[in-house]
């Protein structure tokens, strides 16, 4: 029975297809994730990437195709509710509420989780939201000045601050659309340090074109190219698989 259990997917897409005024931008993908595991997704400019993660997690309406998510159909879901059901995301181009204090983002984004029932009883005074709060910017490295408005913050900091979100809503799969762009060197080795030690505890969805990070972190790797999936591996197969090579690696 573990076994079984341990093969379900925790995510999965059945012919996901999203056309833009004709163009598809994806087509016919079927994905399906690993509870625990961290994948990547890669592949060029226009691969697809950030329109499948949009379809994902509820931004995006897709034109064709199912998701389903530990089991349940979510492909008609708002994305707030998909939230709820434990799916949180990162965006491409950072998104952080800029005139509230750092520390205040993150009590907000740590609030979804305690909204209801005894969480909410537990919350009453707010202390254990805070505290949860504190917590998670201490976890991405963020251990000062949390009552600064974000918008003040570098914008690398800005980046963690928004996986720092995202991580306070609890989620059981973290979708983040390149989280390291825009980071200084020591800020991608604290949130790879922070992304490895998550490793098992949720599952995590990488976009991402640092192939340093995708090689340390991912297990798996599926590369997009022209909306498909090209080809899906461990790190070592997909290094050396000759279409990746041609479309992504660059090779002759």
């Amino acid at each position: 029975m573990v076994a079984v259990a341990a093969l379900t997917p925790l995510l999965e897409t059945v012919g996901l297809t999203k056309r833009f005024d004709g163009l598809a931008a994806v087509q016919g993908v079927d994905f399906s994730l690993t509870p625990g595991e961290i994948r990547a997704l890669i592949g060029p400019n226009g691969a697809g990437k950030t329109t499948l993660l949009g379809l994902i997690c509820g931004r995006l309406a897709p034109t064709a195709g199912r998701i389903r998510f530990r089991g349940r159909d979510i492909t008609d879901l708002e994305a707030h509710a998909r939230v709820a059901l434990g799916i949180a995301y990162t965006f491409q181009v950072t998104s952080v509420f800029r005139t509230m204090t750092v520390f205040d983002n993150v009590v907000l984004a740590a609030q979804r989780r305690w909204a209801r029932g005894w969480r909410a009883a537990l919350a009453a005074d707010g202390r254990a939201v805070r505290e949860e709060a504190a917590r998670v910017l201490e976890g991405v490295g963020l251990t000062a000045g949390w009552d600064r408005p974000a918008g003040a913050l570098p914008y690398g900091h800005q980046r963690l601050l928004e996986v720092a979100m995202a991580l306070a809503a609890d989620p059981i799969l973290l979708a983040l659309d390149e989280p390291t762009q825009g980071l200084a060197e020591e800020e991608i080795a604290l949130l790879t340090d922070l992304l490895r030690r998550l490793a098992g505890r949720l599952t995590i969805l990488l976009v991402e074109h640092n192939m340093a990070v995708v090689l340390e972190l991912a297990r798996r790797v599926t590369v997009m190219h022209e909306g498909r999936i090209l080809a899906e591996g461990s790190p070592p197969e997909i290094e050396t698989n000759p279409e990746v090579q041609r479309v992504y690696l660059g090779a002759a």
